[in-house]
């Protein structure tokens, strides 16, 4: 699935806010740290701000040393491990899953921690850090964004659960084949609204 996307500024405000764009990882039932994906900043009013989502997802490995695997496209139910071989590591997919909608990435080394990291349109999406061997992170994603206003937050940072939990526009874009993201809100000091986001201008498949 691939949605054409517009931010539109429509606030009142003179202050312009950044704007932050994540997915929430829905395989688990455990409270975990989500991902800046996307922080759009300097967008003022009146104007606008272009980008893509897709349910097309690459996934890839890291570690504590700062090394990354080359990433590998992601397929539903499927399981993909990391393994020692003779010439070092080895990312690959391993076998079906055991549940149609999870992304399973496998640590099967016989030492060492690894980083399972999710990527959509070449930006972090979601991590789980410090998977050990024998242990396995899930990914689920809903076809949905979260939008919301913060500040101080750079593309790739780890959001703490108090700022995911502030942030409460779910946006969903199931069948959407372009849509509009406006903001309105904003003012001057009293007379400040909270910013709000709506979707317009909508085509389906």
């Amino acid at each position: 699935m691939l949605v054409k996307l517009k931010f539109v500024n429509r606030s009142r405000g003179v202050d312009i806010p950044d704007v932050l764009i994540f997915q929430k990882n829905v395989a688990t039932d455990l409270e975990e740290a989500a991902v800046a994906w996307k922080v759009i900043r300097n967008c003022g009013p009146n104007t606008h701000h272009p980008f893509v989502f897709s349910t097309d997802l690459e996934i890839g490995i890291g570690d504590e040393y700062g090394n990354f695997s080359p990433r590998i496209k992601a397929g539903k139910g499927r399981v993909y491990a990391v393994s020692a071989t003779v010439s070092g590591r080895r990312f690959a997919y391993k076998s079906p899953g055991n549940n149609n909608s999870d992304i399973c990435i496998r640590n099967d080394l016989p030492r060492g921690a690894i980083n399972a990291n999710v990527y959509l349109d070449d930006k972090i999406l979601a991590t789980k850090t410090a998977v050990a061997p024998g242990q396995k992170a899930l990914f689920q994603f809903k076809p949905t964004i979260w939008v919301g206003v913060r500040r101080q937050l750079v593309q790739g940072d780890v959001i703490d659960s108090a700022i995911v939990n502030a942030v409460n526009t779910e946006i969903s874009l199931q069948g959407i084949a372009n849509a509009t993201i406006v903001m309105t809100g904003g003012g001057p000091g009293v007379e400040a609204n909270p910013y709000t986001f709506t979707l317009e201008d909508v085509a389906h498949y």
